[in-house]
């Protein structure tokens, strides 16, 4: 579990319940589709894929940030071999679908799901997070340079036609 405290409120980051997989659903479809990341709308494709939060629980660390009682953003962590885990190598640890909800947007959701994700990286000897961003979401990618993400070109690729993705990363920030 990760705490953090944004502007005068506290995120706790902890493991999903069966409890929390139809809000991390849905937040993570909104925000995607806000974010205007789902071509072909929020109940089919990859809208389907980011609302099975069941799966990724089953198979993944997936993990929800709650604030104030309600949970308002969730990542996973992607184990090697893990049906979710698509470019991470030796010595990384690769996060995908993070998702704040459109509400909590720029209210420090994203820095304490980040965070976690560093806890997570240094508990099992990590030394960098990875994560995939589509070409054109430069609000995504814009938030993780700032944060000390840096693309990797020849890691980039295409896991369908017309979906080009950019992959990010950064050494583990040290607690």
């Amino acid at each position: 579990m990760s705490v953090r405290n944004s502007r005068a409120m506290t995120i706790v980051v902890r493991p999903a319940t069966s409890a929390d997989l139809e809000e991390a659903g849905r937040i993570a479809v909104d925000a995607y589709e806000a974010a205007g990341q789902l071509d072909d709308g929020p109940h089919q494709g990859y809208g389907l894929v980011l609302g099975d939060t069941a799966s990724r629980m089953r198979d993944a660390h997936l993990l929800v940030a709650e604030r104030d009682g309600l949970i308002v953003g969730t990542v996973t962590i992607c184990p090697p071999g893990s049906s979710v885990a698509e470019i991470g190598r030796a010595g990384e640890v690769e996060f995908r679908f993070l998702a704040v909800d459109p509400v909590a947007w720029r209210s420090g959701v994203a820095d304490a799901l980040i965070e976690a994700c560093d806890d997570h990286a240094r508990a099992t000897g990590a030394q960098s997070l990875t994560i995939s961003v589509r070409d054109i979401n430069h609000g995504a990618r814009a938030l993780y340079e700032k944060r000390g993400f840096t693309r990797v070109p020849d890691r980039d690729w295409s896991p369908v036609p017309n979906v080009d993705l950019q992959v990010l990363t950064r050494p583990v920030l040290p607690r």
